[in-house]
Order: structure tokens, then sequence, then C-alpha cells
């Protein structure tokens, strides 16, 4: 070996003579492993071509293996009746349709098994005829391929199916078809909140969320349902809650938040909210029932709150409500979220703000799109298009009221007398319908023109008669349970591991106060004779809690001699938790 710099200074990392094949003085040993691994990965033949070494992965010859044995190959498998087995179908899907039972962990038996298959696959005609009598010139007449088994159930199926027929909107009628011209090509901004990013955006949220708030919007509550994502929760991811929050209630009478929300009450949890940071509703009874579902995930360090729903509804407002400050920049236009984004609300609660969504549906027409608030106003090429369905919707006392005009012909007319009253002229003096259109759609969307949607089966005010049926609707109470597919079928070995338990929670009383809304919509007094009813109703059950909770206190008194319990009267968690973020945040 040399003395000279180069070989003293070269590190000596083999002890010995225990050298690398093909290591020398000018390869070190990391140099010839990086040549090995380019070498690598191909078989090596020699000067005949016979195979000498095989390639990684690709010999042919099989080296002895062996499976570890286990004791469960020989145990009986478990058996069941048909009779237990029908009993056990039965009780489980009432669970499953129960919107206040919660599923805490599936079970790692296969109970999908259990569940009725109804899909009706595609039929092969040739198992069932032959091929010269289904195609060719010989071919017979084709059987028709029906859902039903019956005739009874094809005559009520069409029934069913009269209910909500709509002759004007069938395109196969002579009467809707013109054929003096062609549909022109729908406008670009019909598509926003379509975009496969933003749906992409919105299954993050839903798979990383162990709660999803759907925001509804008040004054039109069914028309802001994403009924595409409730069946993926309800189908692809059971175990997830989903939890209804019926936002912008301030714009909206109080007997119709009352109606809805004991109308959708019937599916999920509904919960009446007014955010704002100042002046909020339902703030409280939210945040107790997160609360109640960090309890429920106990084996989760922290939960995650995904707030979904269209464009427009308030998700970002919510969040802002939550935490009494701006986290999230909010807008009274649609698409001001772009991304999902993680906010810290407690120690153990976090929320994820989502963008807004707008579901495909076929019965929605160009107006309704626009008039939900999906679309910003600035990007319509023709706004006066959608004046005259807001004229028919909203009352013409209120138009009166806003715009200070009396009475008009037409949507061309109401628009050239505001645009003469504002000013908003073009050169000759001529109305600009353009801009006083879009000024129109913008106070329709932010509330300065009052208009609401009751529920199908209560359009008219609250009667007198009706009003013991609202008693559910202003003490709305959130229980929630477990879910039916946790429980295990009898016969389980108790050395198997099996995760799902049964867990019986008790009820939440959560009491929403609908009078305490503050409602900022000046409705008439047409509009708002429900809430006088629902006004007693609430002062009827306050009594009747009030004395309820005297007598108990009065009876604990002579049993113990103690100061009286008070804690089962039912309180207004918006004021019990008005400081509870604050204290949790950390």
């Amino acid at each position: 070996m040399g003395v000279q710099k180069k070989e003293a200074s070269r590190p000596k990392k083999v002890p010995g003579n225990l050298k690398l094949k093909g290591e020398n003085f000018y390869r070190d040993r990391k140099k010839v492993q990086y040549i090995n691994m380019l070498k690598g990965g191909r078989a090596k033949h020699d000067s005949k071509g016979n195979l000498v070494k095989a390639a990684p992965f690709q010999s042919t010859e099989a080296t002895p293996a062996r499976i570890e044995p286990n004791r469960k190959w020989f145990g009986n498998t478990r058996v069941i009746g048909q009779k237990a087995l029908d009993e056990f179908r039965e009780q489980m899907s009432t669970k499953i349709n129960d919107p206040y039972q919660v599923l805490l962990r599936r079970s790692k038996l296969p109970t999908s098994l259990l569940h009725d298959n109804t899909h009706i696959g595609r039929v092969n005609m040739l198992q069932t005829e032959t091929f010269g009598d289904t195609f060719g010139p010989k071919a017979q007449r084709k059987r028709p391929k029906l859902n039903v088994e019956g005739y009874d159930q094809l005559v009520s199926k069409i029934t069913d199916s009269e209910g909500t027929y709509d002759h004007k909107k069938d395109a196969n009628l002579l009467a809707n078809q013109q054929s003096d011209f062609t549909d022109a090509a729908r406008d670009w901004y019909f598509s926003a909140g379509t975009s496969k990013r933003i749906w992409n955006e919105l299954y993050k949220v839903v798979d990383s969320s162990d709660v999803i708030l759907h925001v509804l919007d008040a004054r039109d509550p069914e028309g802001t349902r994403c009924r595409h994502v409730e069946n993926y929760i309800k189908t692809e991811a059971p175990h997830k809650n989903l939890i209804y929050i019926l936002n912008k209630v301030d714009l909206v009478p109080t007997w119709v938040t009352a109606r809805w929300v004991k109308v959708l009450s019937r599916e999920h949890p509904t919960l009446a909210f007014h955010a704002s940071i100042s002046r909020s509703f339902g703030k409280g009874s939210l945040i107790q029932l997160l609360r109640q579902f960090t309890r429920l995930h106990s084996d989760k360090r922290q939960i995650s709150v995904g707030l979904i729903g269209y464009p427009n509804t308030g998700k970002s407002s919510i969040i802002n409500t939550l935490r009494q400050k701006k986290v999230c920049n909010v807008a009274p236009m649609p698409g001001e979220t772009k991304v999902w984004q993680y906010i810290t609300m407690t120690r153990r609660i976090y929320l994820i703000d989502c963008p807004g969504i707008v579901q495909f549906s076929s019965s929605d027409t160009d107006t309704d799109i626009v008039l939900k608030g999906s679309i910003r106003t600035q990007s319509l090429l023709s706004p006066e298009d959608y004046i005259p369905e807001i004229l028919s919707r909203v009352r013409k006392e209120y138009i009166q009221r806003q715009y200070q005009i009396d009475k008009w012909d037409d949507a061309h007319d109401f628009l050239s007398e505001l645009a003469t009253i504002t000013g908003k002229l073009n050169k000759g003096g001529e109305p600009n319908l353009h801009v006083i259109s879009k000024m129109v759609i913008n106070d329709w969307q932010r509330g300065r023109l009052p208009h609401y949607r009751a529920p199908p089966e209560f359009s008219e005010p609250l009667p007198k008669q009706a009003s013991s049926e609202q008693t559910d609707a202003a003490t709305e109470k959130a229980t929630v349970g477990a879910d039916a597919e946790d429980e295990t079928m009898e016969g389980a070995s108790d050395n198997e591991e099996v995760e799902s338990k049964r867990i019986t929670l008790a009820e939440l009383n959560i009491n929403q106060i609908f009078s305490k809304i503050p409602v900022v919509a000046e409705y008439l007094p047409v509009d708002l004779e429900g809430d006088k009813d629902l006004k007693a109703l609430e002062k009827i059950q306050g009594e009747e809690a009030a004395q309820k909770s005297n007598k108990k206190a009065a009876g604990k008194r002579k049993r113990e001699a103690e100061v009286a319990d008070t804690s089962d009267v039912e309180a207004d968690w918006d004021e019990v938790f008005e400081s509870a973020v604050k204290q949790d945040v950390g």
C-alpha cells in the first residue's frame, strides 16, 4: 500500500482484510454498493447462455413453505335459526332508520350479509331464450323488464307517481317542445360548485370528520339539502353522525323555524342557529351537543366536526360564532371559501370548514340555482330574466315597502320604475335594467326582501287548534343511543376479539326556546300569526317544568332535609355556555 496523502486519508471502515468485492484504491465500499445496485435486478448467464442465477422473484424453484397451524380450523361455525335471524333483521332495520341512534364501532362479524340485496341485475336473455328467438329476423317480442312483482304493486307505484308529476317539466309533451329554435349553450357560471376539485374537497372533509354538520338555509331548507351526500354518508359511512343546522333563522318567522325543526328532526337531529359574534342563537345548544359526542368517542383524544352545505349558507359564519372571533373569511356572496381548513374550537373539538357544493338536480331550473344563492350576482349575463320569479315569491307589500313603488304591470315595468327612482339610467334616459336587476337579486339573497318556504304539510300560519301538535317542536330533544349493527349475534365465543359494544346513553335535554330568536326581517301580522300560539305554548311548558321541579324539590326536603336540587330544570344553553369557548381554548 502507498504512503502518500490520499492513501493516508482514506477512511478504513472495514477492519482487517474484510473488504467488499470490487473495493480498491479507486472505489470505496459505498461506491461499490451503488454500482452493484445499478447492475442488480437482472439474471446472470454463462458464455453459452445458460442461466446461472435467476433474477430476484423470477426463480421457478418452489422453496418449501409452512403455514402456522391454528385450532380455529377445527372449531364449529356459528349457527343461527331462521326465526332468530328474522327477528334480528327486524330489530336492526328499526335501529338503522332511527336518526337518534349513534354507531360507535362496527362489529367484525359480516353483518352486511344480513341485508337483503334488492338490486336487480342485468338479465342475460340467452340463458332463457335462444339466439335465434332473441336476435335476427326471426326474433320474437322481447319481454319488458319491470321492477315490480305483481299487478297490485304496479298500480300502487303509478298512483304514487301521480302526485309528484308536473306536466310543465315533462320534456316528452309536444306542448313543452319548441321546434322553431334550438336551445343555447348553458352559461359557464351554472357549473359553479360542481367541479371535481370542489367535490374532492368535500370528500376530504367527510373522510376526516367524526361528526358532520349539514348547514341549511332556513328560508329554503329542502332546496339547500344535498341528498346525494346524505345517501353517501348513510351507505358508505354510517358510523359518522349527521346533524342538520338550520341557519339564518333570523330571516324567517319563529313559527316557520319551529315547524322546520320538527319536520327535519324526523330524519336527523336538527338545531336552529343564528350566526352572529355578538348576538347569536343556538350556540350553547350546539356546544352541548358536540360535547356529548366527545363523551361518545371517549377512545379518541379529539373529534373533528365538518361543516358542509350549499354556498352562502353560513358555514364559515357558524365557525366564527363558535370561536367568538373572526377565524374564517366570510362574505355575503358564494365561493368565498376555496379549500378546506382546520380550526381549533376546544382541546377536544376541531372544526373543518368546507367550500360550498351544488348538487346536480334535473328538477332545478336555472332560476332556482340563481335564487338559491349559488352564483355570484356579478357573473350573471342576463340577471333581468330572474326578476319575474322574485316578484312572484315575495309579497307585494314587502316590495312596495322596500322600493317605494306602488304598482307595476310586469317585471320590465317594475325595473324601469326602480331604475328611474334610483337614477340607474343610460345615455338618453333609458333605464339600465342590467344593473338594477343585480341590485334586486342582491336584496333577495341578503334578506332585504322577506320570504320563506313553509313545510309542505304546513303551508299556512299556525292555527290555534293545531298548537298542541307543536309541543315537541318547541322543546326539541336530541337523544343519542347506539346502533343495532353493533350488537353481536348470540353464540359468539368469549376469546374472540370483538370491538363493537352496545352503549346506552342518557337523553340530551337540549331545549331551544324559539321565542328568543332575534328576528331581523320585518314581516306583516299575517305572516306572524303562528308566533302568538308558539309563545303561549312555550309559556305553558315553562310553567309545567317549574311545577314539576318544585314538587321534586319539596319531596327531597322532606326526605333528606337538604337544599332543593333544581338540576332537573331545563336550562337555556345559550346563556350557560356564553363563555365556554374562551375557557376551553388553550
